[in-house]
C-alpha cells in the first residue's frame, strides 16, 4: 500500500519514542493550493486505516489518495520533513503539501 523509505522509517521511530506515542497517523484533508493536503499526527490508539511497518497508520478516507505512496524522509539546509511521493497526483504545489488528484 504505502512504502516507507529507511530514513522515514528511523525517523518515525524516534519521533514515536520521543513522543512517548504509539503512532504516526497520515490523514488527507481538503483544502491548500491544489485541494487536498497531507496532515500528519501523533497516535495512542491504532483504530484507523491500515498499518505500515507497525508504526505509520494510514487514515480510512486518505486510503484512496495515498496508495501507491512512498513516504520519504528529507533533510536540507532549511529544514527537514517527510515527503510523500505521490504517483496519482496529477497535480502538487512548490511546498509539496498539497496535491490534486
Amino acid at each position: 500500500m504505502i512504502e516507507l523509505t529507511p530514513s522515514a522509517k528511523e525517523y518515525m521511530e524516534k519521533l514515536v519514542k520521543d513522543n512517548k506515542s504509539r503512532y504516526i497517523l497520515l490523514s488527507v484533508k481538503g483544502g491548500g493550493c491544489s485541494g487536498f493536503t497531507y496532515d500528519w499526527s501523533l497516535s495512542d490508539m491504532r483504530g484507523f486505516g491500515p498499518t505500515i511497518d507497525n508504526i505509520l497508520c494510514i487514515d480510512d478516507m486518505a486510503e484512496m489518495f495515498v496508495a501507491g505512496c512512498t513516504v520519504d524522509y528529507v533533510s536540507e539546509l532549511g529544514g527537514s520533513y517527510l515527503k510523500v511521493i505521490n504517483p496519482n497526483a496529477t497535480a502538487s504545489c512548490g511546498c509539496g503539501e498539497s496535491f490534486a488528484v
